[in-house]
């Protein structure tokens, strides 16, 4: 009798398996059969965006670029520019990978609250991934509806994160102009990499050629990233970060918010600790011997903390100090930071900038002075700890010379500054 009951139970069990994936198989059939030819076919024909501009068939928005996000949800996060008046509604097209067809989402369009009054803006574009999809390739257009050929797709990235492999990145961006600044440039290189940093990411829209030439000595030496940034061949670009200075042209500072923002999702899994500044900007601690000792120390205070905000100093480049003026050869261009040690007092009623050392893993959404959208709260770093060491032309151009602060925290990494830099420029051809 035993037996019995148990062989009835194992056909029974056999009949029901076999319904189920009966049913599992028509229901795949039925949905591929419902996939439209259109869909099938784009796959085949759309071209896969290389560069890190891309623009779109409305010629309103450009895509930098497409990355994975499971922070709160299933999400995509774009980093796009667009025209905020005139670009509404736009749709994320994800190429499921077990349907063979794109599915279209609406995504959400996260415009910064500090865009400056330009005609077109950094955003974020917010669309959740299907349920179980597992798109590779992502597309973006303004309709939910028929034919999406021609249009670019784009590698959802970040997809598989990997454990950081630097303590520290320093994002640069955006570099424009035409400036042969170079033993600057290679003063503060040579700064990053004495406070801890491994790598830098830069930004670049167009530099001069002496400017370029070491740019690809620290590519090759395996340090710097170069990003290509050709927004100009899109939108008229402006060198004003508000657009009451330069109502001509349609976005501020070459698109400073969005390279920044790719920066972050670029390094959010390859780096501990990110950085956002300038290349005449430099964090430095001051009680602290680098950037690991310090950050080991905050965030140990701290460890709710995911944003540490610098305050900025300006130090004016017409005043200098010459007990380094024989440092560095004579025929290298640029100026010498070293000369640079006295810097303005605040003003009153005036808002002084920060930049920023963040946990990129815990930063939704950045700007250029302070974290739009993040997890954790931000610490006002003391003084005393750390300020921004920032050269150039004097905000505060008639205020006297007894006004200003002397500062010589940049003198403690003379000796090693000196010496890597000058092999540098060796390497540069320049005389040393």
């Amino acid at each position: 009798m035993y037996l019995l009951c148990s062989y009835k139970y194992f056909w029974k069990s056999c009949v029901a398996l076999f319904l189920v994936c009966l049913f599992m198989l028509s229901t795949y059939n039925y949905t591929m059969i419902r996939q439209p030819r259109t869909l099938l076919k784009a796959q085949r024909t759309m071209p896969t965006a290389t560069g890190s501009i891309t623009p779109l068939q409305d010629n309103k928005t450009v895509i930098i670029s497409a990355y994975y996000d499971n922070r709160e949800s299933n999400n995509v996060r774009i980093i796009a520019i667009l025209h905020v008046d005139k670009v509404k509604e736009l749709y994320c097209w994800f190429y499921c990978k077990f349907s063979n067809g794109y599915t279209p989402v609406r995504a959400h369009i996260d415009v910064p609250s500090d865009r400056f009054d330009f005609s077109y803006s950094a955003v974020i574009l917010l669309c959740e991934e299907p349920r179980l999809c597992f798109s590779q390739y992502i597309s973006i257009h303004s309709m939910s509806t028929g034919r999406i050929d021609g249009g670019p797709v784009f590698e959802i990235k970040n997809r598989e994160p990997l454990s950081p492999s630097a303590n520290f990145t320093v994002c640069i961006s955006t570099m424009f102009g035409n400036s042969r600044n170079v033993l600057q440039f290679v003063q503060a290189m040579e700064m990053y990499r004495i406070l801890g940093a491994q790598r830098v990411v830069i930004y670049k829209n167009s530099c001069s050629p002496t400017i370029e030439r070491a740019i690809e000595y620290y590519v090759l030496e395996g340090v710097v990233e170069v990003v290509p940034w050709p927004i100009d061949r899109y939108l008229r670009t402006s060198h004003a970060w508000h657009h009451a200075m330069d109502p001509r042209n349609e976005i501020g500072y070459y698109g400073q918010l969005a390279a920044l923002n790719d920066c972050l999702y670029r390094n959010m899994y390859k780096t501990k600790y990110l950085t956002f500044n300038d290349i005449d900007e430099i964090i430095l601690p001051r009680k602290h011997r680098d950037w690991n000792e310090m950050m080991e120390v905050l965030q140990k205070e701290h460890p709710e903390k995911s944003v540490f905000l610098i305050e900025n100093h300006y130090y004016p480049i017409h005043i200098t100090d010459h007990t380094f003026d024989n440092a560095f050869p004579k025929d290298v261009p640029g100026h010498n930071i070293l000369q640079y040690i006295y810097y303005e007092p605040e003003q009153p009623n005036v808002y002084n900038n920060h930049k920023m050392i963040v946990n990129p893993r815990k930063v939704i959404q950045t700007g250029v002075h302070f974290t739009l959208k993040a997890y954790g709260g931000n610490l006002d770093v003391a003084n005393h700890i750390a300020g921004l060491h920032h050269s150039r032309e004097a905000k505060q151009p008639n205020i006297p010379f007894t006004s200003l602060i002397r500062d010589t925290t940049l003198w403690k990494y003379s000796a090693t500054l000196i010496h890597n830099v000058n092999r540098v420029l060796k390497n540069l051809t320049y005389v040393v």
